[in-house]
């Protein structure tokens, strides 16, 4: 077989396929279509309205960003009622997430993984926002909270073909500082981020 011809077949294979992993992440973000959550996530999805849940669909996903709640010892499910309580547009305040993490490891989802949450500013379009709740003022996770967060993330990670580098805080994007903790303590960040990429390789086959 002609040399050439061989290259050209296999650039034409190359192509329908959907191309190297390079141009797949590059140019063409993964959407939250097909993405599964885990069997203990309580879906309960926000009424669509101007300031929690606009109902946007995302450009792709890029990213995971992770905040805290600014609100110490309050559980997921008072978190996700506080977003949807903001539709009236009484406080005229522009908040959500799409999963909420819960001091006992609990996670609800407030937002489908296909729209916009309105957490991480200017990467609302091409990010999961995931909110986790903690303790006290100190904003460091509790252990059942942390290992709930690592395994969402990993298990979001796996499934939208993203990395532990892929997964920042609220703070790389807008330098607001959130969450607390791991701003503040930036060895604490990355062993989170290490602890993602730990668990991506666990449920890698």
């Amino acid at each position: 077989m002609n040399p050439r011809f061989a290259a050209l077949c296999l650039l034409v294979v190359f192509v329908l396929a959907g191309g190297a992993v390079w141009l797949w992440r590059g140019t063409r973000p993964l959407d939250g279509t097909n993405v599964t959550v885990p069997e203990d996530v309580r879906q309960d999805y926000l009424t669509v309205n101007r300031y929690s849940r606009p109902g946007t669909e995302l450009k792709g996903i890029r990213g995971i960003v992770i905040h805290y709640v600014g609100n110490p010892n309050t559980t997921a499910e008072a978190n996700r009622n506080y977003f949807e309580s903001l539709k009236d547009g009484t406080d005229g305040v522009y908040a959500s997430a799409h999963f909420i993490v819960g001091l006992e490891g609990e996670v609800v989802q407030c937002i489908p993984l296909t729209e916009q949450a309105y957490a991480s500013n200017q990467r609302n379009d091409d990010t999961i926002a995931i909110e986790v709740c903690h303790p006290d003022d100190s904003g460091v996770f509790s252990d059942v909270t942390y290992d709930r967060v690592v395994a969402l993330t990993a298990d979001l990670c796996v499934q939208l073909h993203l990395t532990e580098k892929d997964v920042i805080r609220h703070y790389d994007v807008s330098s607001k500082e959130c969450p607390k903790y791991y701003v503040e303590h930036p060895e604490a960040w990355k062993q989170f981020r290490n602890d993602v990429a730990a668990a991506i390789a666990e449920q890698k086959p």
